[in-house]
């Protein structure tokens, strides 16, 4: 996959080599580095001049000057620091290691290359979907998937970077328990639970599995979109600095 392929077709043929014809209601979950290729977000390091605040932060965390430039290009804020590693909000409100940015799964070349996440996952996702339907003329929904780490928790899961097509989260509050107690507070990241059921298949280093189809999932939910997954800083018990 390199910039400028054509994702939707690959996608498709794909799908259809496997014998399967997508029908309304489908999902395609799709490997986040996929769609940044083919938008052609990756960066050579040879091109990057680090900046004062890059290079003060690089001694701190131990990393190349150079790739802490371009973290910082795509962060609202860093979050946390140590050696080795550097949490932000990215510029769409997300709190992640590195700004999402790495270097797996990424031909390399002497200078050094690295992949950005979408520019926009949410339209990404869009836009994927519309022309899936102008191709086939089906409705579907599309996730964009990321592993990554969260707080308190060991380990990687999936998670929607952007979503099209199908609801993100659903608020369960006023439906009845077995018992008939009303719910309170209950919110469902569906987008982020088809995200890392999706991540068991796809894998994590050279399983080559960069989409997955989901079929059988149903809401009565309205689509959304993977901002409603992202909690807001004044809602953040912990960066916000309640008590």
């Amino acid at each position: 996959m390199k910039a400028g392929d054509d994702l939707v077709g690959l996608l498709l043929e794909s799908v259809e080599e496997r014998g399967i014809r997508l029908v309304d209601g489908d999902i395609l979950v799709v490997a986040q580095k996929i769609v940044s290729k083919s938008e052609g977000r990756e960066i050579c390091l040879k091109n990057i001049t680090p900046s004062a605040k890059a290079r003060e932060l690089s001694e701190s965390v131990d990393k190349d000057p150079r790739i802490v430039e371009v973290i910082l290009g795509e962060s609202r804020e860093v979050v946390r620091h140590r050696k080795g590693l550097v949490i932000v909000e990215n510029k769409h409100g997300v709190v992640l290691a590195n700004a999402g940015i790495d270097m797996s799964n990424v031909e390399q070349d002497d200078g050094g290359i690295v992949l950005l996440l979408p520019e926009n996952p949410d339209r990404s996702a869009e836009a994927i979907c519309d022309a899936i339907k102008k191709r086939t003329d089906v409705n579907i929904g599309l996730i964009i998937n990321d592993s990554l780490g969260r707080a308190f928790r060991n380990g990687t899961t999936g998670v929607a970077l952007g979503v099209a097509g199908l609801p993100a989260l659903v608020d369960l509050s006023g439906t009845l328990d077995l018992f008939g107690r009303a719910l309170q507070v209950t919110q469902v990241a569906v987008a982020d639970e088809l995200a890392a059921a999706a991540s068991l298949l796809m894998g994590q280093a050279a399983e080559g599995q960069p989409a997955v189809l989901v079929r059988g999932f149903a809401s009565e939910s309205p689509d959304g979109n993977s901002s409603q997954l992202t909690r807001t800083k004044e809602d953040d018990l912990f960066r916000a600095g309640k008590s």
